[in-house]
C-alpha cells in the first residue's frame, strides 16, 4: 500500500547543549527526502538512551578537560544544531531514493543506527544517527538503505525499538571481553537498558550473569536471567559478590557505572580477568591503582556501539527468541520532556520508548 508523504512533520529538535529547554517540540519540520541509496521511513517507535541525555548536556568532556562541555566524538565533531536525536528507531519504508528497489516500500525495519565511515570492522571513526545526522524522534527519518533491516519477528514495533542501541552496545562489550560459555560476568547498572541487555546476552552465550542493581529491582533482574543479584549500596561489594557467586571467580566485569565502584570492581576480578565498560553514570573520572591491573594481569576494554557483525548477531538473537524486549514505559512525542525526566530518574527497568502519536 502506498503511503502519502506530507511536506512537514512533528519532531523534537535539540537546539544546543543544556537542559530540557534545549529540546523543542515542533510541528513544522520539513520531511527529509531520501537521497540516492537511501530510504525514507515513517517512524513508529524510538527507544531512549543515556547518550541522548549526555549529548544534550554536552557531558562527554575532552581528553584535556573532563569537565568541558563537549559532545560524543573525541575526534572530529559531527553534531550540528538543530539536530533530531533518537537511535533505536523502528518504522515502515514509505519512499526510496535513486538506486533502491521500490519493492522495499512497505517493509517494516529496525534501524542499524551506526554510521561506520569505513568498510572494515574498525570502530575508530564510528558515528551515529541522532548525532552525525538526524535520528528517529520524529514522524519520518531518512537513512541509508543498507541500515534498514527487516527482522523476522512477531514483536510489536514498540518492543522491537527496545533493542538496537542498548543490546548492540552490550553485545560489543561482551565480544571485546571475549565472554565465553561457562564464565561468570558481573554486570553493574543492571536494571538499565544496556545492563538488562547484557544479562540476556550473557545467557545467550551460555555465560552466568550476576547483577548489581538498586533496591527494589532484584526480582526483575532474576526474571530476565540473572543468576543472583547484589543490591547496590548495601555492605561491602566484594563480599556481597562472593556470596552471590557462591565463590565462583568473576571472569568479566561489564561496568556501566564507574565512579567510586571502579577500583572495587578490579579487585573483584580474578587474575587475568577482563573489565569492559561503555558508560560512567556514577562518574567518569575514577581512581586506578595500576598495581592492581598489572599484578593481576588484567585487561581493560573501552567499548561503544558495535560492528556490522555485532548487529547481525543481535538480529539473529531476536529472531531466535534468545533475548526479549523490556519496555519500561511508552510516551508520545509531544510529552518528550516528561519522558526524558522520567528516564533520568531511572525508576524503571529496561527501555523507555517514544512514539510519534
Amino acid at each position: 500500500m502506498m503511503h502519502s508523504v506530507p511536506k512537514t512533520m512533528t519532531a523534537v529538535l535539540l537546539t544546543g547543549h543544556g537542559g530540557l529547554e534545549k529540546l523543542v517540540y515542533s510541528r513544522d519540520v520539513p520531511v527529509p527526502a531520501p537521497a540516492a541509496g537511501e530510504v525514507l521511513i515513517r517512524v513508529t517507535a524510538c527507544g531512549m538512551n543515556n547518550t541522548d541525555v549526555w549529548v544534550r548536556e554536552g557531558a562527554y568532556g575532552t581528553e584535556d578537560d573532563p569537565s568541558a562541555v563537549s559532545t560524543w566524538r573525541r575526534h572530529g565533531n559531527t553534531l550540528t544544531f538543530p539536530r533530531i536525536q533518537g537511535t533505536d528507531t523502528v518504522g515502515h519504508i514509505v519512499a526510496v531514493g535513486e538506486g533502491v528497489d521500490r519493492a522495499r516500500i512497505g517493509e517494516r525495519v529496525m534501524v542499524d543506527f551506526s554510521i561506520y565511515n569505513r568498510d572494515d570492522d574498525s570502530l575508530a571513526d564510528i558515528d551515529y544517527m541522532g548525532h552525525g545526522r538526524d535520528g528517529g524522534y520524529a514522524e519520518y527519518m531518512a537513512l541509508p538503505a543498507e541500515n534498514a533491516h527487516v527482522v523476522a519477528t512477531d514483536l510489536t514495533d514498540i518492543e522491537l525499538a527496545t533493542f538496537c542501541c542498548a543490546y548492540l552496545t552490550g553485545e560489543r562489550m561482551l565480544e571485546r571481553a571475549r565472554l565465553a560459555a561457562g564464565e561468570t560476568v558481573l554486570v553493574t547498572g543492571a536494571s538499565g537498558g544496556v545492563g538488562s541487555a547484557i544479562i540476556q546476552l550473557a545467557r545467550a552465550r551460555g555465560a552466568v550473569p550476576i547483577a548489581v542493581a538498586g533496591p527494589g529491582k532484584e526480582a526483575a533482574m532474576l526474571d530476565i536471567g540473572a543468576q543472583a543479584v547484589v543490591t547496590r549500596g548495601q555492605g561491602d561489594l566484594a563480599e556481597a559478590v562472593e556470596a552471590a557467586s557462591g565463590g565462583r571467580p568473576i571472569d568479566v566485569v561489564a561496568d556501566l557505572v564507574g565512579g567510586p565502584l571502579f577500583n572495587d570492581l578490579l579487585k573483584i576480578l580474578r587474575p587475568e580477568g577482563r573489565y569492559t565498560t561503555a558508560g560512567a553514570i556514577a562518574g567518569p573520572v575514577v581512581q586506578l591503582d595500576l598495581r592492581t591491573m598489572y599484578l593481576k594481569q588484567l585487561e581493560l576494554h573501552g567499548s561503544s556501539q558495535g560492528s556490522r557483525a555485532d548487529f547481525r548477531r543481535l538480529v539473529r538473537y531476536i529472531e531466535e527468541k534468545k533475548i526479549r524486549p523490556l519496555v519500561g514505559g511508552v510516551y508520545p512525542l509531544s510529552e518528550f520532556h516528561r519522558a526524558q525526566t522520567d528516564f533520568m530518574a531511572k525508576n524503571f527497568v529496561g527501555k523507555l520508548v517514544v512514539v510519534p502519536h
